[in-house]
């Protein structure tokens, strides 16, 4: 199976998924010691130990990489919830997420520093709001919401999870992950009964 029709139907093999994987931990390592602009398709290749022409057969260059890398994180993460079918009032998994950024606090200020900041917020925006419309659609609480009111609330919420992110990464991460879950829920259920 081509690389292609395994994007399409979701399933990568055991070896396609050692490499992808083995190339996207090599760019997030080196996005943590230098700047974006400043790594080279070379340097990916040579930290990850794959080679050229496998590196082109799944991506068209290190752009390629980095969205292939952080859309399957996103996705994974946002997705979490409903995945599990969590019998809870959770929209987002935010005691997860900001347990994973504040353990990569580094990379955090990496994707500052490399200006690729605004493209994963980008990213995370589009992802979580499908995530927390997703799971608004499985919360027996917010059953009387029309479907057009979801998409539009789950956007907002998306952007509300990843502004309260900013702001607890600013403030040194000193409340919990737990804490902050708690605050965001509490903060949703209000805004939306």
């Amino acid at each position: 199976m081509s690389t292609n029709s395994a994007r399409k139907t979701g399933k990568i093999d055991r070896r396609v998924r050692r490499t992808r994987n083995a190339l996207g931990d090599a760019l997030i390592a080196l996005i943590q010691e230098r700047p974006f602009d400043d790594i080279t398709v070379q340097d990916v290749l040579t930290r990850a130990k794959v080679g050229r022409s496998t590196f082109y057969v799944h991506y068209r260059d290190k752009e390629d990489l980095f969205v292939s890398d952080v859309e399957e994180f996103l996705e994974l993460t946002a997705m979490t919830l409903s995945r599990k079918n969590e019998n809870t009032d959770r929209v987002a998994p935010v005691q997860e997420f900001f347990a994973h950024v504040r353990d990569g606090l580094k990379l955090y200020k990496a994707f500052v520093a490399s200006g690729k900041f605004t493209d994963f917020m980008e990213l995370a925006r589009g992802h979580f709001a499908r995530g927390i419309e997703s799971r608004l659609r499985q919360i027996p609480r917010s059953n009387s919401i029309s479907a057009g009111d979801r998409k539009i609330m789950a956007y907002a919420v998306s952007s509300m999870l990843l502004s309260l992110m900013n702001w607890w990464i600013d403030h040194g991460c000193i409340e919990s992950p737990a804490a902050m879950d708690e605050k965001f829920h509490r903060l949703v259920w209000k805004g939306i009964v």
